[in-house]
């Protein structure tokens, strides 16, 4: 195999709102920090261990600007993306690194009328512009919408229906 893959996928919990910054040209990036985590139960002590792990997830332009206005602190969100690595210099002069998620594909898990931090109004808007699903690029992934089912009137039955039911 000749290829590679840089491919992440995360399911977690914002640990803080999305931080926009805007550019000249209109483009802008939000960042937020998310949270996984891992559990399992130690053998020697039967003790539950939680371990939280956090990731530094980066979205451009479109998908940043419906992540900064549907999502906030402690929502489940599941994201797609690419690990990239940055350097910089520090105000002390010290070389920093970060390794972030360049988020290419992100989906809304709350259940947003449990938490109401929106009306099932603006959901319904939220999905209706990601079509279920977000696509980076720019594209919106076409995922089936049910309709709500309405209560089927009560029909009639004619006086000489011989069916048993």
């Amino acid at each position: 195999m000749s290829g590679t893959l840089n491919k992440v996928m995360l399911i977690g919990h914002l640990g803080d709102d999305v931080k926009m910054n805007y550019f000249e040209g209109g483009n802008c990036i939000g960042r937020f920090p998310l949270a996984t985590n891992d559990s399992y139960t130690n053998r020697q002590t039967g003790e539950r261990v939680t371990n939280t792990e956090w990731h530094n997830i980066v979205m451009r332009n479109k998908a940043a600007e419906i992540c900064e206005k549907y999502l906030k602190k402690g929502d489940k969100v599941y994201v797609e993306g690419r690990l990239k690595n940055r350097q910089w210099q520090g105000e002390d002069g010290n070389m920093r690194y970060t390794t972030e998620v360049h988020v290419t594909d992100f989906t809304f898990l709350s259940n947003k009328t449990e938490s109401g931090s929106y009306s099932p109004d603006a959901q319904r808007s939220a999905q209706q512009s990601q079509g279920g699903g977000y696509t980076a690029g720019g594209s919106q992934q076409q995922q089936p919408t049910q309709q709500p089912q309405r209560p089927a009137a009560p029909q009639q039955q004619e006086e000489d229906d011989d069916l048993p039911f």
